[in-house]
């Protein structure tokens, strides 16, 4: 199942179920529930807030991680998945030109 994101301002953006659902989690909408959605323009500085927090604690695991790896002089882990700063950049895009534009986000499955 995939979740697509829409707009009148951007492109289209398409999310696997599991990628769909943490971003939505993230961003304080029930990505649990499959059912369309909504973000309206006066909740995207909290969704874009939130999801640059999400970011930036998954950047510093993954930096300790490595810092620990070094450390105890242990092979560095290798990152085998997309990390969410990547997987999250154009909704990023979309969250902050719609808020821009005063348009809203709309979703489904």
């Amino acid at each position: 199942m995939l979740y697509k994101f829409k707009s009148k301002v951007t492109g289209d953006v398409i999310m696997l179920e599991a990628n769909g659902r943490r971003v939505l989690q993230i961003i304080g909408k029930d990505g649990a529930n499959s059912a369309p959605g909504i973000v309206l323009p006066e909740q995207m500085p909290a969704a874009i807030a939130a999801l640059e927090r999400a970011i930036l604690q998954e950047d510093e695991a993954r930096s300790a991680a490595r810092a620990a790896a070094l450390a105890q002089g242990l092979e560095l882990p290798q990152a085998d998945t997309i990390s969410l700063r990547q997987r999250a950049l154009p909704l990023l895009d979309m969250l902050r030109r719609c808020e821009h534009a005063g348009k809203e986000i709309v979703w489904g499955v």
